[in-house]
């Protein structure tokens, strides 16, 4: 079915089935609850966590089945922000056009990084794109600052001159943008007993394009071209040897890989048309190259909960104080819940940062195959334990013979 295998398949509607009742998964705890503060079922989480899900996807073709490691694939991500948000002052508030151009010109702009970082490999691509990344950055704020606002960033204006559409409501303010008529920012809230769960326009629209994005990933996977890339990684000698040319594999690679970065700085205007210079910088690259190794690296599934696990931290763990820890343990002696505090302190709030890092190195030790690979070990055991609990006992006239270890 679709052209996907039967696992495959099974993958592909376990994430659809994430993507269409995030807002529900997402809220597990009641409003008036103290735990609601972990709840991320909101449009604006939701959004980003679908749209670095699709930034992280497209960076996991590149370096999961190749091996060439980019540290400037935020690059095409602001590139992206930059054209989508021109196509919605020169265009139209309609956000389709807006994210077919941040593919093209991300796509084109990766095609010229990819043909000279990857005459080289291993650290010198790594330093050639990081350096790419850089220029562009430094463009943004100089040369560049009559396209790309400099430190102000790029926005919309009545100015603007809009061939199809309007230059400022009725109202004298800035139209906002559209899919086929829908308004991207309404939303509707739910309510069920001591719950509330918002439904978003924007969300669900980026969720339909992250569910095609995916399944496109799939096929890239399991098609001869993903085969080739594969073979890329594990010895690209041995494939110089047999006269096949390594380069053009990992060319299209790296644009693919470009055009799905650009299609997440689309969908990022689309949801809030604003771009600045800050989405080049090289820490947004680093986050993409942690949210794919933290989720699993050359898994189909594992960029998406590594982005996923990142942007709760940063979203969640980030808004938390020390008044609410106190809240938490106001029911200890004050001596212990004054330690408690002392002790979550650093990992929580600015120092969210801190609690990422420790979840990395956690990772990185003891499961290097990432979540994915964390998921695999769970379900291995429960099966272990199951057919330990399905195996015959002693007396019940078996004449199978038990092998030790088993």
């Amino acid at each position: 079915m679709l052209g996907l295998n039967k696992a495959d398949l099974r993958l592909f509607l376990i994430v659809i089935a994430m993507l269409v009742f995030a807002p529900i998964l997402l809220n597990p705890f009641p409003d008036t609850s103290g735990m609601a503060q972990f709840n991320a079922g909101y449009p604006d989480l939701m959004q980003k966590l679908v749209i670095f899900g699709i930034f992280a996807i497209g960076f996991n073709i590149l370096f999961g089945l190749t091996g060439y490691l980019s540290f400037g694939h935020a690059a095409f991500l602001g590139i992206g922000s930059y054209t989508g948000v021109w196509m919605m002052k020169l265009l139209t508030m309609n956000v389709i056009p807006a994210l077919i151009a941040s593919v093209v010109v991300a796509g084109a702009v990766s095609l010229l990084i990819g043909y000279v970082s990857l005459r080289r490999s291993g650290i010198y691509f790594s330093i050639l794109t990081l350096a790419f990344a850089q220029m562009f950055y430094s463009l943004a704020y100089s040369v560049l600052t009559p396209i790309t606002g400099g430190e102000s960033g790029l926005s919309l204006s009545t100015d603007d001159p809009r061939i199809f559409g309007v230059q400022a409501t009725d109202g004298g303010n800035i139209p906002v943008p559209t899919v086929f008529g829908l308004d991207m920012s309404h939303a509707v809230t739910l309510d069920f007993g001591a719950w509330s769960f918002t439904i978003s326009t924007g969300y669900y629209f980026a969720a339909i394009i992250m569910a095609l994005a995916f399944y496109l990933a799939v096929r890239i996977f399991r098609s001869p071209f993903g085969l080739m890339l594969r073979a890329v990684k594990s010895n690209q000698n041995r494939m110089n040897y047999t006269g096949l040319n390594p380069r053009p594999y990992t060319l299209a690679a790296f644009v693919i890989s470009g055009m799905y970065a650009g299609l997440a700085g689309g969908l990022m205007v689309a949801m809030d048309p604003l771009a600045g210079a800050e989405r080049m910088l090289w820490t947004a690259s680093g986050e993409v190259v942690l949210m794919t190794i933290l989720g699993g690296a050359g898994t189909l599934i594992g960029p998406i909960l590594g982005a996923g696990l990142i942007k709760y931290l940063e979203s969640i763990v980030s808004t938390i104080n020390d008044s609410v820890v106190h809240g938490w343990f106001a029911p200890l002696p004050d001596w212990l819940e004054n330690t408690l505090v002392t002790v979550l302190h650093p990992f929580i709030g600015k120092g969210w940062h801190l609690t990422l890092g420790l979840v990395f190195v956690l990772v990185v030790c003891f499961l290097p195959g990432g979540i994915v690979e964390g998921g695999k070990k769970l379900g291995n055991l429960f099966r272990r334990k199951r057919s330990n609990g399905d195996a015959p006992t002693p007396g019940t006239g078996s004449t199978t013979a038990e092998q030790p270890g088993e």
